[in-house]
């Protein structure tokens, strides 16, 4: 359908390396969670919802996995509220370079709110967050996740 991927795409999702394992926080056989390392200055700890299958965007995702995505969203929202104490959440997903996608496997981001934080006028921070960071994060959603 619309597809972008280029020929030879090394995709992040599908070859997650085991030192980024620790960011996980959520897998089932459809889905997995993890903290996502590019950071929004007050968002701190956001969430990529990310099914283990390959599919490129939005319109190759199958019901199957949208729903189990869906869900885990949901579930997700629930833990970040408790674990992170904020006061709302919004998810986000890109497909197409128009639609401002830049990795060709879907996913989806679940940030986490609060009052003035001004998401979407503010740009990521440009580095990766350091593993220590990105683990504090995980290890309170995990906690929520698993009262």
């Amino acid at each position: 359908m619309h597809n972008h991927e280029p020929a030879g795409y090394h995709c992040p999702f599908c070859h997650l390396t085991t030192d980024r394992e620790p960011d996980v926080v959520y897998r089932d056989e459809r889905v997995f969670a993890m903290i996502c390392p590019r950071w929004w200055p007050r968002n701190a700890g956001h969430l990529l919802i990310i099914p283990v299958a390959h599919h490129e965007n939005l319109y190759d995702l199958p019901a199957a996995d949208g729903h189990a995505i869906f869900d885990a969203t949901r579930m997700l929202a629930r833990a970040m509220r408790t674990a992170y104490d904020c006061a709302g959440v919004s998810t986000r997903q890109h497909n197409e370079p128009a639609g401002n996608q830049d990795v060709w496997h879907f996913h989806q981001h679940l940030f986490p709110r609060y009052p003035g934080d001004d998401l979407y006028g503010t740009p990521p921070q440009p580095d990766w967050l350091p593993a220590d960071r990105r683990r504090a994060y995980a290890d309170r959603l995990r906690a929520a996740l698993n009262p």
